[in-house]
């Protein structure tokens, strides 16, 4: 039975060779998954916190796009009550007549406007150009003493108070719309921004988490080869104990005894024999 032995013991070594091989692979396997897995890990911390940042700005966002929303509200009804006393002031000054022989502000403004025009697209000479300016001067003058005199009764006093008031707020709600418009702006683009980068995130995580299967897919087949080199291993060991004298089970009849030649041919196609093959060889006496 030697020759049969030693092609045990051949496929022994051959067996432990594939079973350390396969040990090796796994252990390398896994630790490939699990540097794999942290980098997962590490993506996705990673991608949760630029989520979060993105969530922040968009809530201030929505906070700033409330708060234009309001100013241009405000705006509106200054704006309106700036209409009103407008044209309320505009009512008070007609009905305000000048002190006789007066021209009225409205003339005056008339007339201002037409030399202001007359200056600046007529080629005059410089008298004509000194006397135009010291016309126009006059004009001013006249309008801010009747504005002074109107400015004494306690109506168009007050109401031009308001309307300065009402102006001023006007204008200090259109900047804060403009101002906050910018910034809620700002907001959406660095939202938009780290939204970008979440998903390019999610994008790397979903790559690390296919190649974490592969790995771990190939890691769980070289375990699965290990253990199947390891039981083979265990089976010839058995083998070998058998054909070097152990203790055998009862005998097989005659006609059921595998011959010599089948044994070894079985062996070195790589076929399995069982123990039970080898004691029965040995007990038929070919051992």
């Amino acid at each position: 039975m030697t020759e049969a032995t030693e092609e045990l013991e051949k496929k022994r070594a051959e067996s432990n060779v594939r079973a350390d091989e396969s040990r090796a692979r796994r252990d390398r396997l896994n630790a490939e998954a699990r540097a794999t897995a942290e980098e997962r890990s590490r993506i996705l911390d990673e991608l949760h916190a630029r989520s979060a940042e993105a969530q922040d700005h968009r809530r201030h966002r929505d906070e700033l796009n409330a708060a234009v929303r309001e100013e241009k509200r405000l705006r509106e009804e200054w704006n309106h009550k700036l209409q009103e006393l407008g044209d309320k002031v505009q009512e008070l000054k007609r009905a305000r007549a000048p002190r006789p022989g007066a021209v009225p502000v409205w003339r005056l403004r008339k007339e201002l406007k037409e030399l202001e025009f007359r200056h600046m697209t007529t080629a005059l000479t410089g008298d004509q150009e000194k006397r135009l300016i010291e016309e126009m001067k006059r004009l001013e003058a006249a309008i801010r003493d009747q504005e002074e005199q109107l400015r004494q009764d306690p109506e168009v006093e007050g109401t031009l108070q308001a309307f300065n008031e009402a102006r001023t707020e006007a204008e200090k709600h259109h900047a804060a719309v403009g101002q906050l418009a910018e910034e809620a702006q700002r907001e959406h683009e660095s939202m938009v921004r780290l939204y970008e980068s979440v998903d390019e995130l999610r994008r790397q995580a979903d790559e690390v988490q296919a190649k974490l299967l592969e790995v771990k897919s190939q890691a769980d087949e070289a375990h699965r080869a290990h253990i199947a080199a390891i039981e083979e291993v265990r089976d010839i060991e058995k083998m070998l104990y058998a054909a070097r004298g152990g203790r055998a089970p009862a005998a097989w009849g005659e006609a059921e005894a595998p011959r010599e030649e089948d044994f070894l041919a079985r062996l070195k196609k790589g076929e399995k024999v069982s123990t039970e093959d080898l004691l029965e060889l040995q007990k038929s006496g070919r051992a």
